[in-house]
């Protein structure tokens, strides 16, 4: 028998999206100045993790890959995050350098879209950024070995207590399997969620030196 709760509940859930407007005349001519403003009105709304953007990718059977990780940069060039780069996703990003990225805040019924090539950042930002991590969370990159088979959490866990030891007699570098990516965008889009489905949403596209702004239909 065939269970129809979970899409009754779907097809159910209804919430108004009663945000204030926004047209061209509201936004900056720049996409990463717009950005800051609403990742920083995210913040203060209270936003669970307002850094968190939905990565996609290219996978190395061609098919799309997604998954959830952390912006911990952002500035003219673009936004970059960090992780292994003998993971799956730094896989598909070495094969295929080019990615999209989508913030969801939705407290505020406002979601950010961007897509562009990819580079890996130099070694001294991720030297950088690594040095800001707390001490756990640095042996953590030394442990994991990102979307190979595990065996059991004992393995993982023993990793840790090894590199503890190992590095106990002072910092821990950075792995050489381990750093930073940065998206530079070529694409944006502002989407404003609005009464009776009829969105807001703005799109950026790189002209040279600047960018050119269209209004989309919802």
């Amino acid at each position: 028998m065939i269970d129809h709760s979970a899409s009754s509940v779907l097809r159910g859930r209804r919430v108004e999206y009663e945000a204030a407007g926004l047209d061209i005349a509201d936004v900056d001519p720049d996409p990463m100045l717009q950005w800051r403003h609403w990742f920083e009105e995210a913040i203060d709304a209270g936003a669970t993790e307002p850094s968190a953007m939905v990565l996609s990718t290219i996978g190395l059977d061609g098919g799309p890959d997604a998954r959830i990780v952390l912006a911990r940069a952002a500035d003219d060039r673009g936004l970059g995050f960090y992780t292994n780069y003998e993971s799956a996703k730094s896989g598909q990003l070495d094969a295929a350098p080019t990615a999209a990225a989508t913030f969801s805040w939705l407290e505020l019924h406002r979601q950010v879209r961007l897509r562009g090539r990819i580079e890996r950042m130099t070694g001294a930002e991720s030297d950088d950024y690594f040095a800001s991590r707390p001490r756990a969370s640095q042996l953590g990159a030394w442990a994991s070995a990102q979307s190979q088979a595990l065996g059991s959490r004992g393995e993982l866990e023993t990793a840790l207590v090894g590199y503890d030891e190992q590095f106990s007699d002072g910092a821990v570098p950075r792995p050489p399997h381990w750093g930073g990516w940065r998206i530079r965008p070529t694409e944006w889009e502002f989407w404003q969620g609005r009464p009776n489905r009829l969105h807001d949403r703005i799109h950026y596209r790189r002209s040279g030196e600047s960018w050119d702004l269209t209004r989309l239909s919802p």
